[in-house]
C-alpha cells in the first residue's frame, strides 16, 4: 500500500526550523514518490511499445493511412485531461506537416461542428470511450461520412465501435496512489499522438526546410535557418584572383572587414584563403610584394548554401575560425561570419 507522502515526517510548526533529520526525510519521501511515478509511467510506455509491435500495429498503420489520405485537416477532440493531451497532439501534427486543430467537444455541440468537413478526419480521445461530450461529434461524423480514428482503452466502448479505426491502448494502472488522477493514461495518449505525428512526418518525407516554414521564430527557428539565409553575397564577398599581389589583397581584405580574402582560379573556383593568421605567419618586409598563392591556405574549409546555419557555427567553433566561404559547385557563392550566426541566437 502506498503511504501518504509526508505521513511519517510532518512539517515543523511555523517559526520552528526543521531538523536535518526531518529535512532529509522529507526529501527522501519526495524523491521516492517521484521515482515511483516515473517508474509506473515508464512501465505504461513499455507496455504500449509491446502493443504496437503486436496487436496494435495493424490499427496504428491503418490510422496513419487514414489521416495521411485525408484531403482536409485532422480534427482532434477530447474532454478533460484527454482534451489537454488532444490540444498538444493537434499542435504537434500541425507543426510537422499534418494540418490539424483542436475542437472542444462541448463547443462542437454549440456550432463548432461547422468547422468539420467531409474532407477531414476526426481523431477522438477518450480513455473510457464513453465520454458523453464526444457523442455529437461522432454522430455528426457518421452522418457526413467523416472518418473517425479513436484513441481509447476500451475496445467495446461506444467510441471504439463507432470509429473507423480504434487504437486501443493497453489497460495499465495510474501513477496516482488512489488510481484516479489521469497520469499513466495521459502519458500513453501523448506518446501515441507523438508516434502518429512522426509516422506521418516520415511518410510525407517532411524535411528540415518544411519544418522551418512552420517554426520561423525563436530558438527553433534559428536552429533551422540555412546558410544561404545569413551569408553575405555579391560585392560584399572578399575575393581576388590568383596572381594578385598581397598589396592589393590587403586592400580588399581591409575594405570588406571579414578578416580574410578568398582566392579564385581563372575558372572562378575557390582555391585558397588568406586570413589574419596567414599574414602573421608570413609577416616580413616583402609581404606586400608576394603573390597571394604564396601566402594563402590551400583548400580552405567551406560550407554549402543549403547546410544549416547551426552546422556552420559548429564548424567555425571546432576550427577556431571566424568565417567560412560558402561554395556552390566549387565557386564561392557567399561568406558566413560567426557574428552573423551568434546574432541568430544559435549559441
Amino acid at each position: 500500500m502506498v503511504q501518504p507522502l509526508l505521513s511519517s515526517s510532518p512539517l515543523p510548526a511555523p517559526g520552528i526550523a526543521a531538523s536535518p533529520v526531518d529535512a532529509a526525510a522529507v526529501q527522501a519521501a519526495a524523491v521516492a514518490s517521484a521515482t515511483r511515478t516515473i517508474d509506473i509511467e515508464a512501465a505504461g510506455l513499455e507496455r504500449l511499445g509491446r502493443a504496437l509491435r503486436e496487436e496494435l500495429g495493424g490499427p496504428f498503420a491503418a490510422a496513419v493511412e487514414k489521416i495521411a489520405s485525408a484531403r482536409g485537416r485532422t480534427i482532434v477532440s477530447g474532454m478533460g485531461k484527454s482534451g489537454h493531451i488532444g490540444r498538444k497532439i493537434a499542435a504537434t501534427l500541425a507543426s510537422t506537416g499534418t494540418p490539424a486543430f483542436f475542437v472542444h467537444p462541448a463547443e462542437a455541440s454549440h456550432g463548432d461542428l461547422g468547422m468539420i468537413t467531409p474532407d477531414d478526419v476526426v481523431l477522438a480521445l477518450s480513455w473510457s470511450g464513453e465520454t458523453a461530450e464526444l457523442r455529437d461529434i461522432v454522430q455528426y461524423s457518421s452522418r457526413f461520412r467523416v472518418p473517425v480514428v479513436a484513441i481509447t482503452s476500451n475496445a467495446h466502448s461506444a467510441l471504439a465501435r463507432a470509429a473507423d479505426v480504434a487504437l486501443v491502448l493497453p489497460r495499465v494502472g495510474e501513477a496516482c496512489p488512489n488510481g484516479l488522477a489521469p497520469t499513466t493514461s495521459t502519458t500513453m495518449q501523448l506518446a501515441l499522438g507523438d508516434a502518429l505525428a512522426v509516422a506521418l512526418l516520415e511518410s510525407r518525407e517532411f524535411t528540415p526546410g518544411d519544418f522551418k516554414r512552420f517554426h520561423p521564430g525563436g530558438k527553433l527557428g534559428a536552429v533551422l535557418t540555412f546558410v544561404r539565409d545569413v551569408m553575405h553575397s555579391g560585392d560584399a564577398v572578399p575575393l581576388v584572383a590568383e596572381g594578385t599581389l598581397m598589396s592589393e589583397a590587403l586592400i580588399v581584405m581591409t575594405t570588406k572587414s571579414f578578416g580574410c580574402v578568398g582566392v579564385v582560379d581563372p575558372a572562378g573556383a575557390l582555391v585558397g584563403i588568406v586570413t589574419d593568421g596567414d599574414l602573421r605567419r608570413h609577416m616580413g618586409p616583402d609581404l606586400t610584394a608576394k603573390r597571394v598563392e604564396t601566402v594563402m591556405t590551400h583548400a580552405p574549409r567551406v560550407i554549402a548554401p543549403d547546410d544549416l546555419a547551426a552546422s556552420a557555427l559548429s564548424e567555425l567553433q571546432s576550427r577556431a575560425i571566424t568565417a567560412l566561404f560558402v561554395v556552390d559547385d566549387g565557386r564561392p557563392a557567399g561568406l558566413v561570419h560567426i557574428h552573423d550566426l551568434l546574432k541568430l541566437g544559435l549559441a
